[in-house]
């Protein structure tokens, strides 16, 4: 057995504390069953967008006939899009490769860490402990256990980035963000695609506003449906058929496609590693149980990212990191983290950006007030023609305290950071609408959303 100071589980977010546990002069072993760099940087948020990019320019052509503007997609090379794609990320494996290698004091362990013993961990026969562990190892997509499922040669979005011809049709089973986002590329790409999603709308924890919206305007490309359960699975010759029931009436209804996608979520991978092996219990859907300070029910285990189920985004993940390495590494004095100014983004077509509560959850605990204002009521979205975005701002009756901000329509992403930024600092919506905007920009839409407040409930 060979005893380290600092043992992390994952090179994500979790290069994070191996880079603070390097610098304050420990032992460390990184334990990675690779690829190296996580899920963002392998399977999720970098080769989506890469793809995703691509499928934006597609949608801006076939869409810049209302702007007066006749053009013509001739070819969309699929091959090419996908190679250059999975050509990156291999680049990026191997230049963190090479970086790991040159670290000193760095042992990385290549494979999957079991524990055995109390802060213990066995990885291809060979045995390491640490009094000071840190779990960030990461999810992986959920399969549900549809009839026929595993016999119909189903994708998931690892697998989907490793396609080297376009399939002709794609039914797509479920309707959160990986869903909604493949089926705007896949769309852009030329393939015939079907959303089929058991909840009554698309990505349930945005605004039922928003999506609605999403929904209306993916339907002009591709065949949506909500309320629907797939119930089995059927494959032959020339692909594959879903049979689905309605939740509501119970009626049943059969959608074909060549390829199946599965998009319904994500488990962690706490199970992988045996986390009850060394003391730290789970919830009831597998994920890692922390308290405010990222410790687990194990003293000097700490679980960061997917893992815990807190949020799983990126931005996210790496904030918790450098908290939980803070927390974990120095003195007694912790901190905990703020979800509360957390943003996420949807990359579908249109684009979704959110910070905060929604409205539902904000009224469970706060007096409130809503703002909205459309993209078509300021210059630059008149501009550009958009009939159908728009920003809601939900601000604390009283205080005038920003508690959320939802945006779907183009450049949403961007335009959620400076409520982003004003809710970090502390400010309120008076933050906001002092700044000075230069008009006409798309960036009006924020404080627009702020001049309309009103008690809509």
């Amino acid at each position: 057995m060979k005893k380290y100071d600092v043992v992390v589980i994952g090179s994500g977010c979790g290069m994070t504390i191996v880079d603070e546990a390097l610098h304050l002069g420990l032992s460390v072993a990184l334990v990675d069953r690779g690829p190296l760099g996580g899920t963002c940087a392998n399977t999720g948020c970098i080769p989506s967008k890469m793809l995703i990019f691509a499928a934006d320019r597609v949608t801006e052509i076939e869409e810049a006939g209302r702007l007066g503007i006749e053009a013509e997609i001739r070819n969309v090379e699929f091959g090419s899009i996908m190679e250059r794609m999975r050509r990156s990320v291999h680049e990026g494996q191997q230049q963190m490769r090479s970086g790991i290698a040159e670290m000193k004091n760095l042992d990385h362990y290549d494979g999957t860490g079991r524990f055995v013993a109390d802060y213990t961990m066995e990885i291809n026969d060979q045995t390491i402990k640490a009094d000071r562990v840190f779990i960030a190892a990461g999810s992986r997509p959920f399969i549900p256990p549809i009839k026929g499922l595993e016999d119909a040669d189903y994708l998931t979005n690892e697998g989907l980035l490793q396609l080297k011809e376009k399939p002709n049709s794609m039914i797509i089973i479920g309707g959160g963000y990986v869903a909604v986002e493949f089926g705007h590329f896949l769309a852009a790409m030329g393939v015939e695609v079907t959303i089929l999603e058991m909840a009554s709308r698309l990505v349930l924890s945005e605004e039922p506003e928003i999506a609605d919206v999403l929904k209306k305007e993916l339907s002009h490309r591709m065949g949506v449906h909500t309320g629907v359960r797939a119930q089995e699975i059927t494959r032959d010759a020339s692909g594959a058929t879903v049979t689905v029931d309605d939740v509501r009436t119970g009626m049943k209804k059969d959608f074909s496609a060549e390829r199946i996608l599965v998009a319904v979520g994500r488990r962690s991978n706490a199970d992988l590693l045996n986390a009850a092996g060394t003391g730290v219990e789970v919830d009831q859907k597998g994920f890692i149980k922390v308290d405010e300070y990222f410790e687990t029910t194990r003293k000097g285990i700490f679980a960061v990212g997917d893992i815990n189920g807190q949020q799983m985004f990126t931005h996210v993940a790496n904030e918790e990191a450098s908290l939980a390495a803070y927390n974990g590494l120095h003195g007694s004095e912790k901190i905990e983290m703020d979800y509360s100014a957390a943003p996420h983004a949807v990359y579908s077509h249109p684009q979704i950006a959110s910070v905060g509560l929604t409205e539902e959850a904000a009224r469970r605990t706060h007096k409130v007030l809503v703002g909205r204002a459309r993209y078509a009521d300021v210059a630059q979205g008149e501009a550009m023609m958009d009939r159908t975005g728009f920003g809601k701002a939900i601000v604390e009756a009283g205080s005038r305290r920003i508690l959320g901000f939802h945006i779907i329509g183009p450049y949403a992403p961007v335009l959620i950071q400076a409520v982003t930024d004003a809710m970090t600092s502390g400010g309120g919506m008076e933050q906001i609408q002092a700044s000075m905007q230069i008009h006409p920009a798309i960036t009006e839409l924020v404080p627009a959303g702020f001049s309309n407040l009103e008690d809509a409930g």
